[in-house]
């Protein structure tokens, strides 16, 4: 990535929209510039419902964090929630025209999962790959170099509904930007929370938002498994109003004032009186009742990720859960997952950004938007250097000077090379298509 190439993301959450630009800085880190946000409004569950009132949030975010940063947004990467997609896993293989894998092989093989054929109204958000074969040889993920005629490869494939990519779409292009890759959300968050060393030695990662919980399982580096579970911290709020008949602030006051995911024995006898307008009575509410509500709706949501460990091939090899988002904040949450799930778990707040960014955004609440950020930069990095491989590769050149025919037609030596030539274009508008007008910068502003 160029050293002044600025990444901008939005996170669009039940609860608030972050807009977020940050770079690579000179020592590798990923530097957060600045960040704006607003309350979300037409967005149920994590999706999209009215593009309008979306559209307008994200405007409101966005505006804040250019106010902040001095950036001017224009391209940005933006997530998309676990309810809208489903998985599939797949295998497919290509021959090779040379003695060697290469990268741009990879880069093919890769393409044309990306072409699957989805049902209609789908589309392919990522192709994530399990391991290689060469030659019918599995030969795991460092395949570049290897000697073969024919290239396998098994993918994790991220397949969302077309309506719901869509959405987003419209909602960021009515608020002036434009979608450069919209990124799973639970896998940004995996990627802004978790090491190396958490993704090697086997770890779930549930993000508990506002409307859903997001869950990702990475073992030996590689995201294996993602799920969604319907419930998130709302859920919650909207039982408290419900069971005890109060206003959503009010029960949302409850929740992040006294809510417990265990019920403790104190709560029996303490009471909170909650203060209405004039005229009308005072209500007194029962610590042991939000406990026991709260309890049961948090039930559920450890419940569903014990099920996705049941179902997963990788669920015996987890050691450690990471509960990151505004969810995770609920009093006794880790005693009750460690209990049902007799796993080690662990508070996951955003760490892969570099120790000068805000200090807001290491708390748990933001780690989507980091994810997303750090997810766009990766992909740029990769893209600038794919595309640097295919432009600096030079030519095979196996006959020497080879020269044209009697009648002015080419050679085989020069056909070969205009095929390989072909190729490369190929390749390279593919590049251009999955990330094309990337940025542009003036003299007094970059812009994204």
């Amino acid at each position: 990535m160029s050293k002044n190439q600025i990444i901008a993301a939005i996170d669009i959450g039940t609860a608030k929209i972050v807009a977020i630009v940050g770079t690579r800085d000179e020592k590798g880190n990923v530097s957060v510039l600045g960040y704006g946000e607003a309350p979300s409004r037409g967005v149920i569950r994590g999706s999209v419902q009215n593009v309008g009132d979306v559209s307008a949030a994200i405007s409101q975010a966005v505006r804040n964090c250019q106010n902040v940063s001095g950036v001017v947004l224009k391209n940005v990467f933006v997530g998309i929630a676990g309810q809208n997609i489903r998985t599939i896993v797949t295998s497919h293989t290509k021959f090779i025209d040379k003695s060697f894998i290469s990268q741009v092989d990879i880069d093919h093989l890769t393409q044309e999962v990306y072409n699957l054929n989805t049902e209609t109204g789908e589309e392919v958000i990522h192709v994530i790959p399990q391991s290689y074969t060469v030659d019918g040889s599995d030969v795991g993920l460092n395949v570049v170099g290897c000697p073969g005629k024919s290239l396998g490869g098994t993918f994790y494939v991220v397949i969302g509904r077309a309506n719901a990519v869509q959405k987003i779409r419209q909602a960021i292009e009515m608020a002036g930007l434009k979608v450069l890759k919209i990124v799973l959300q639970s896998i940004a968050s995996g990627d802004a929370v978790l090491t190396d060393d958490d993704k090697e030695v086997g770890t779930l990662v549930a993000d508990i938002g506002a409307g859903t919980t997001d869950v990702a399982i990475y073992q030996d580096m590689l995201l294996r498994d993602i799920s969604v579970i319907p419930f998130g911290g709302n859920s919650i709020t909207d039982d408290i109003k419900s069971a005890c008949q109060i206003l959503s602030r009010k029960a949302e006051t409850l929740k992040i004032q006294h809510a417990s995911a265990i019920p403790e024995a104190q709560f029996d006898k303490t009471l909170v009186v909650l203060n209405n307008a004039a005229g009308r009575s005072d209500k007194e509410v029962s610590l042991a009742d939000i406990a026991a509500i709260t309890n049961a709706r948090m039930d559920e949501i450890v419940a569903g990720i014990a099920n996705v460990l049941n179902e997963s091939k990788y669920g015996d090899k987890i050691s450690q859960i990471a509960i990151t988002g505004g969810g995770s904040r609920l009093k006794n949450l880790f005693t009750l997952v460690k209990y049902r799930l007799g796993r080690d778990v662990q508070q996951a707040k955003p760490r892969n950004i570099s120790a000068d960014s805000y200090p807001k955004l290491f708390n748990v609440e933001y780690s989507t938007a980091v994810g997303l950020l750090v997810k766009g930069i990766e992909y740029m990095e990769n893209y600038n250097e794919r595309l640097k491989n295919i432009e600096n590769k030079p030519e095979d050149n196996k006959e020497d000077n080879p020269k044209p025919s009697q009648d002015g037609k080419e050679t085989k030596g020069d056909d070969k090379k205009k095929k390989k030539s072909d190729k490369k274009t190929g390749l390279m508008s593919w590049l251009s298509t999955k990330f094309k007008d990337f940025f542009s910068e003036d003299e007094e502003t970059s812009k994204l």
